[in-house]
């Protein structure tokens, strides 16, 4: 017998757990819901805590974003895979949580774009499991910070950044080098 038949054999039998996952959970499994959960909850949380740098908000967003996965998980069609699918939902739940918050806060005390670096080295402090990466990133102004993370944690590109973010192609640029050199900048510092 042909042995590359005997393994296609094999392979048409055996299913990605994942993709079972999602299939039941697309069903309403709440067991398979929270196999999907403990798979991606550390994931999507650093990518809410780098992009919000506030841990108490980045665990709301998580949730959020997890919620949102309950209800709308019969969306993903599996044209690209399940966890560049979640990150991108993810993303826009995070980018949306920003805006409310920004739009609120910018009311109530007209702030501009602006970094905190004490504040968030105090937090980073705090969250001793956080690698001296993001800690530095943490300290980064808001919009740098966003297109950094976006762009060289999470791998868009900048056509797709400043469409997330609502800027121009160069500027998302700018704020990506921006937030290059203040990194290099503090972590030689260290």
């Amino acid at each position: 017998m042909d042995k590359s038949k005997v393994i296609d054999a094999q392979n048409l039998f055996s299913v990605d757990p994942e993709q079972e996952w999602i299939a039941k959970a697309k069903q309403g499994d709440q067991q398979a819901f929270h196999e999907i959960y403990n798979s991606y909850h550390r994931r999507i949380y650093a990518l809410c805590w780098r992009m919000l740098s506030d841990k108490d908000s980045a665990e709301d967003v998580c949730q959020e974003v997890f919620v949102q996965l309950w209800q709308k998980i019969s969306n993903f069609r599996g044209e690209s895979k399940f966890s560049t699918w979640l990150h991108s939902v993810a993303t826009n739940i995070v980018l949306g949580h920003i805006r409310k918050h920004k739009n609120w806060l910018g009311r109530v005390f007209s702030i501009e774009d602006q970094t905190i670096p004490d504040m968030a080295v105090e937090m980073s402090t705090q969250t001793p499991d956080l690698s001296e990466l993001d800690k530095q990133i943490m300290r980064l102004p808001e919009r740098a910070r966003l297109v950094f993370v976006l762009f060289a944690v999470e791998g868009y590109r900048h056509e797709e950044i400043s469409k997330m973010l609502g800027m121009a192609v160069g500027s998302s640029k700018s704020q990506y080098h921006r937030a290059k050199g203040l990194l290099r900048e503090w972590v030689s510092e260290n």
